[in-house]
C-alpha cells in the first residue's frame, strides 16, 4: 500500500445544486506530508472526509493502490488503512491516556498485555513517558492530549494519517511540535500524512501543498519538506 489517488471526484451534497468538489485529481504517495489550504468552503474538509472513506464521491473514484474505494470493505479500510486526527483530539475521557491508545488495538483483537507494551512504545514516540499514560485527558495539556491523538491514531498500524486542523487548539510552541512528529513519522517511518490547515506556517513545511478554491485546486506546489 502506497499512495491514494482522487481522479476526477466531484462531491454534492444532496438537495444540492452545487458541487462542493469538482474534478479534483490528486495523489498522496507515503514518506510525504501534504498541507490542504484553503478558505472557509473551498472544500477542504469534504476532501478529507473522501479520503477517509465516511463520504463517497458523486461521481469519480478514490484509489487505494489503484483498487477503487466503492468496491471494498469501508469499515476495514478505516480500521486497517486510514486514521483520522483531529483538532479536538477526540479522547475517550474516562478512560487514561495508555487506556486510549490501547482501545483500537483491542477492537481489533489484541491482547490487553500486548497492547500495553506497543502504547507504551507509541507514546513514547510522540514524547510522552508512563506518568503520562496513567493521566486522563483532563489532567493533560492540549498540546499533550494531541500527541495522545496521535499515539492512537498510529496504534491501529494504518499508514494514512489524516489530520483536520491538528495544530487549531495548540499554542505555537505545541503546534511546533506536533509537526515535528508528523514530519518525523512521514519521513523517518514512511507514513502519508495529509493535513488540512489554516495555518500557513503549518502548511509551508509540508512536502506539497494542494490550494483549494470554491471546490477545485487552484495550485499545487513543493516546499521542500519540513
Amino acid at each position: 500500500m502506497e499512495k491514494l489517488q482522487l481522479e476526477q471526484v466531484t462531491y454534492r451534497y444532496k438537495k444540492s445544486d452545487k458541487d462542493v468538489l469538482k474534478e479534483i485529481f490528486l495523489e498522496f504517495t507515503r514518506g510525504k506530508v501534504y498541507a490542504i489550504v484553503g478558505p472557509s468552503g473551498s472544500g477542504k474538509s469534504t476532501l478529507l472526509s473522501i479520503l477517509a472513506g465516511l463520504d463517497k464521491p458523486t461521481s469519480g473514484k478514490v484509489l487505494l493502490d489503484d483498487t477503487n474505494l466503492a468496491q471494498i470493505d469501508l469499515d476495514k479500510y478505516r480500521r486497517e488503512q486510514i486514521s483520522m486526527i483531529f483538532q479536538a483530539f477526540h479522547l475517550f475521557p474516562f478512560l487514561t491516556a495508555m487506556e486510549n491508545v490501547c482501545y483500537p488495538m483491542e477492537q481489533n483483537g489484541i491482547s490487553q498485555k500486548e497492547a500495553k507494551v506497543a502504547a507504551e512504545k507509541l507514546l513514547s514516540g510522540v514524547q510522552l513517558d508512563i506518568e503520562h499514560g496513567k493521566r486522563h485527558p483532563s489532567n493533560l495539556s492540549g498540546g499533550e492530549q494531541q500527541r495522545v491523538a496521535i499515539a492512537r491514531a498510529l496504534s491501529s498500524g494504518a499508514k494514512f494519517l489524516l489530520a483536520d486542523e491538528p495544530t487549531g487548539n495548540l499554542d505555537e510552541e505545541n503546534g511546533e511540535r506536533v509537526s515535528e512528529i508528523l514530519k518525523t513519522l512521514a519521513h523517518e517511518e514512511n507514513y502519508c500524512v495529509i493535513l488540512v490547515t489554516h495555518d500557513l506556517d503549518i502548511a509551508a513545511k509540508a512536502d506539497v501543498i494542494y490550494r483549494l478554491r470554491d471546490g477545485r485546486v487552484v495550485e499545487s506546489s513543493e516546499t521542500g519538506g519540513l
